[in-house]
């Protein structure tokens, strides 16, 4: 996925250097709560190791390292990856626990949406998040991602969100 910026935010593909942040991030109760089980250091540098093989010039997908492009610091992360089925591609993000709140996680779904349509031709993008997410959902809903109803992924029922094409197309008409 190639690199992007928001307002606040640089989004960038992760290096091997990034194996620190990643670890913190990968290992933090509280972020991780409604995305995985949290990952021990040898658990995280495999993860990242599998991220970086999915960068493939000119792929538009991926997991992405972000920062503060004020202090360089790492924030979170940003994702466009494939899905199941029908819902083909989503879009995630996740933050550092210190960094909720500021309203970076609306930023990176507003321009990640802008992105995913402007370089591909898919007709929808779709989030999940867990039911009991209200913060996720309403950063969704803000970015008017619409509710298409329950999801089932690995035994797990979560919330699949869309938005097409033509609906976002409308919009920035």
């Amino acid at each position: 996925m190639d690199p992007f910026e928001t307002e606040r935010l640089i989004v960038r593909q992760f290096t091997m250097e990034d194996a620190d942040d990643l670890f913190l991030f990968n290992s933090s109760e509280p972020v991780m709560r409604y995305i995985r089980p949290t990952k021990n250091r040898e658990e995280s540098d495999a993860f990242l190791v599998e991220n970086l093989n999915l960068y493939l010039d000119g792929f538009p997908y991926g997991r992405m390292f972000v920062a503060e492009k004020s202090t360089g610091k790492f924030v979170g992360t940003f994702s466009i990856l494939y899905l199941d089925g029908d819902a083909d591609y989503h879009i995630g993000y996740a933050l550092m626990h210190e960094y909720w709140g500021k309203g970076y996680a609306s930023e990176l779904v507003k321009i990640g949406t802008i992105k995913f349509f402007e370089r591909t031709n898919h007709e929808a993008l779709f989030a999940i998040t867990q039911p009991i997410n209200k913060a996720s959902e309403a950063v969704l809903l803000k970015n008017r991602f619409s509710l298409k109803g329950p999801f089932e992924l690995n035994n797990e029922t979560l919330n699949l969100f869309f938005l097409t094409r033509s609906l976002f197309n409308a919009e920035r008409s």
